[in-house]
């Protein structure tokens, strides 16, 4: 079974279709989070849905 990949951004929900964007497992529990350019050139807070992890 493959593994689904995060498709929008865990803190703005834009799409991560553009360049720059970045897919990384979640510091505490490992579930796949992504980021877009945006939201981490101006470190927005992401927030994990599954162990509730928040970071910059």
């Amino acid at each position: 079974m493959a593994k689904a990949e995060v498709k929008y951004c865990t803190s703005c929900a834009v799409s991560l279709a553009d360049r720059g964007f970045v897919r990384f497992p979640c510091p505490s529990c490992g579930k796949e989070l992504g980021r877009c350019v945006d939201c981490r050139q101006q470190s927005n807070e992401y927030y994990c849905p599954s162990c509730n992890f928040r970071g910059p």
